[in-house]
C-alpha cells in the first residue's frame, strides 16, 4: 500500500505564488509499477499568464500551452534546449493559464534508481537541483502531459511523511530574461539541493 497520498486539487485551485510557496517541502511521487521514487521539493517558481512574460500561457493558448489553461493539479512538462524537460504543476481556475515550475528537490526515496536515470554526477547534491536535472532522476518526461496529480496515479505531490521547520527565501526568478524582475522564485533557506546560483548577486525579499 503506498503511504502517500495526493494533495487534494483544491490546494492548486488558489493564488500561484501561494501554492508556489506552499508546495516547498512537500514530496514528489514518481511511481512505475511497484517502485516508487521520491523527492522533497526546495525550490520552485510561479509563472502567472496573465501578466508574466516568462510564462508560456502569455495572453496566448498553443497547442504546447494548453494544459495550463484546464483546471488546477494538472501536469505540464515541456521540453528545451532539444534535449532536457521541465515539471509543472498548474494552478488556478481553469481559463486562468498558471503554472508552477519545480525548480529542484532532495531526493528521499529511491535513489539508486534516480542515479540510473541521471547518469553520471560529481555529487549527490548533482542529482535533483535544477529543473532538467530533477525530471530525468524522476524519469519525467512529456509523456506525463496532463497527468491529474490530485490522483494516485504515475506522478503526484503529497504531504511529507514527517514534517520540518525551514525559513523560505524569495528572489527573482533565474534563467529568463522577460519578466525577471518578478519575484517568483522560492527556496529552502540552506538547503544544498537547490539550482546552483550566485544567491549574493540576488535581491532577498524576505
Amino acid at each position: 500500500m503506498n503511504k502517500y497520498k495526493p494533495l487534494p486539487r483544491k490546494f492548486y485551485l488558489r493564488d500561484t505564488v501561494t501554492v508556489s510557496k506552499e508546495l516547498l517541502g512537500k514530496v514528489i511521487v514518481r511511481t512505475a509499477g511497484s517502485k516508487i521514487i521520491t523527492a522533497r521539493i526546495t525550490e520552485t517558481e510561479a509563472y502567472i499568464g496573465e501578466h508574466d512574460p516568462a510564462s508560456h500561457s502569455y495572453k496566448k493558448i498553443t497547442e504546447r500551452n494548453k494544459v495550463m489553461y484546464d483546471k488546477g493539479g494538472l501536469v505540464y512538462v515541456y521540453f528545451i534546449y532539444g534535449n532536457y524537460n521541465c515539471f509543472n504543476i498548474v494552478t488556478g481556475k481553469k481559463g486562468e493559464g498558471n503554472a508552477v515550475l519545480i525548480r529542484a528537490a532532495e531526493p528521499q526515496e529511491g535513489t539508486e534508481a534516480m542515479k540510473k536515470f541521471r547518469g553520471k554526477i560529481k555529487n549527490i547534491h548533482e542529482l535533483t537541483n535544477g529543473p532538467a536535472k530533477l525530471c530525468m532522476a524522476l524519469n519525467i518526461d512529456r509523456k506525463l502531459y496532463g497527468e491529474d496529480a490530485s490522483k494516485n496515479g504515475s506522478v503526484f505531490i503529497s504531504e511529507p511523511l514527517k514534517n520540518e521547520k525551514f525559513e523560505i527565501v524569495t528572489t527573482k526568478r533565474i534563467g529568463i530574461t522577460e519578466g525577471r524582475d518578478f519575484p517568483y522564485r522560492f527556496f529552502i533557506k540552506d538547503n544544498p539541493f537547490v539550482t546552483k546560483h550566485k544567491f549574493n548577486r540576488e535581491k532577498i525579499y524576505n
